[in-house]
């Protein structure tokens, strides 16, 4: 006998339309979690989505030999930024083996480590330029955080600085913000309405975001270099089983896809500030680490590996912020239903959408004492190899995973670093309270900090 999985009441036709926010998706079915627990479902206009959010299931509907990765929804609504990328190809499209194959040794951790001077300077840039305001300034942590992971994105991949510490905010941040909103919010209105009301703003959006990696491509073409970066693979490598390149308009595809991906890492160290913050004893904790490895001397790729603490601090932020909150997983294609899961508890339809609810699943309290609490000890050493593989899903799984997750660890744990090595910082407002909002990403609404030169 199976159990029923949980579904808050509907009402006719239009099902639990008014039980998810499209301004605040997440958000919603954090609550949602909250209510239910391990799984539950909703229908919208006769579409049913299944939600997991325990460890267990996780770890169940990632194995690659029943389940993939689902590619709908707000998915397929920014394929009209970036096509058959690698974000968001399908899973039949052969295009996605072969961009793969091209841009994946661009992204190993050895290739990575090469850019570890450049992802350094860009956050010495952000503290230098903090150290330089009135002690006490404001700051919003996600704005200056923003600047930063578009600044050291395009330089590392791309080979260009855009300089966009100050002034104007690039055109690039608002565009991928816009873009991202709108294809949440688009697969719960209908097409019609789509189309009048938003398809003008939308591609607006689409069309800036393309813009800045058409302007990339350009300044590379007018400014050759010997740099064997990104931008350099996509425009001159050949897959090595087809023999195929990359065209330009994949190539600006791929550009643009980029930095979507890379900004969860923002979010995820605002994230950390705010919880260093509310827990003062780990930045204590943080910086004698820093302290005793690094020194007065030159920050090192070297370092990486002996600041266990700082990467528990960077691991069990991951865990709480659910930057990157969740991704979409269906039986594969050949599966004859019904399937069932949670050792024959649940049953779901062959064909049915089940999305990874990661705030759920982070906070698993059969995984995790005290889930709510911070504690980056328990990501450090043998208590974190310990975990179940389903605990550690924070850049998606198996063939789909993020590509660029190893560049991501980087700029977390550098930028971590860097912040504390060189500022002091403290909360604009002494009683704010994280709220969260975002779209393919979560991030810290209304969070400002005061910064200054660290007090040494």
């Amino acid at each position: 006998m199976t159990t029923k999985i949980p579904q808050p009441p509907g009402i006719p036709l239009l099902g639990n339309i008014f039980d998810v926010d499209p301004s605040n998706t997440w958000v919603s079915l954090q609550k949602l979690w909250e209510k239910y627990g391990e799984i539950f479902k909703i229908t919208v206009l006769g579409h049913q989505i299944v939600f997991v959010g325990s460890v267990a299931l996780c770890e169940e509907l990632c194995d690659e030999k029943r389940f993939r990765k689902f590619v709908g929804g707000p998915i397929i609504e920014i394929r009209n930024a970036v096509h058959a990328s690698l974000f968001t190809a399908f899973a039949d499209e052969p295009i996605w083996d072969v961009h793969h194959r091209i841009l994946a040794p661009r992204l190993t951790p050895n290739a990575i480590a090469d850019h570890f001077v450049e992802v350094r300077d860009c956050a010495a840039e952000l503290t230098a330029k903090w150290r330089g305001m009135s002690p006490g300034s404001v700051v919003p942590a996600i704005g200056e955080l923003n600047r930063l992971d578009l600044e050291t994105t395009t330089l590392c991949f791309y080979g260009r600085k855009l300089n966009n510490f100050t002034g104007p905010e690039h055109p690039m941040i608002k565009a991928m913000d816009g873009s991202t909103g709108e294809a949440m919010k688009r697969p719960t209105r209908p097409k019609l309405m789509n189309w009048l009301f938003y398809q003008s703003r939308f591609q607006q959006d689409c069309k800036a975001m393309r813009q800045y990696a058409a302007e990339c491509l350009e300044y590379r073409k007018t400014h050759p270099t010997d740099r064997k970066d990104m931008l350099y693979t996509m425009m001159n490598a050949k897959d090595p089983e087809t023999g195929k390149s990359l065209d330009e308009q994949q190539i600006i595809d791929e550009i643009v896809t980029m930095p979507i991906g890379s900004s969860t890492a923002p979010c995820v160290i605002a994230t950390a500030i705010y919880y260093m913050l509310q827990n003062p004893s780990c930045i204590t904790k943080a910086r004698e680490e820093i302290d005793s490895v690094v020194g007065e001397g030159e920050f090192t790729h070297d370092h990486l590996d002996n600041l266990p603490y700082c990467a528990g601090i960077v691991r069990e932020t991951l865990r709480l912020s659910a930057a990157a909150p969740g991704f979409n997983i269906e039986p594969l294609p050949e599966t004859k239903g019904p399937v069932m899961i949670g050792g024959g508890k649940y049953q779901i339809p062959a064909k049915q959408t089940v999305i990874i609810v990661l705030h759920g699943v982070n906070r698993d309290p059969a995984v995790f004492a005290e889930p709510e609490a911070f504690k980056p000890e328990r990501m450090m050493g043998d208590a974190f190899e310990s975990l179940p593989q389903g605990a550690k899903k924070w850049f998606g799984n198996g063939k789909r995973v993020c590509i660029g997750r190893h560049y991501a660890w980087m700029w977390n744990l550098v930028t971590l670093v860097t912040l504390l090595k060189d500022v002091d910082f403290e909360m604009n407002d002494s009683g704010y309270q994280l709220r969260q909002d975002g779209w393919f990403n979560l991030r810290p609404v209304g969070f400002e900090i005061k910064v200054q030169p660290r007090a040494q």
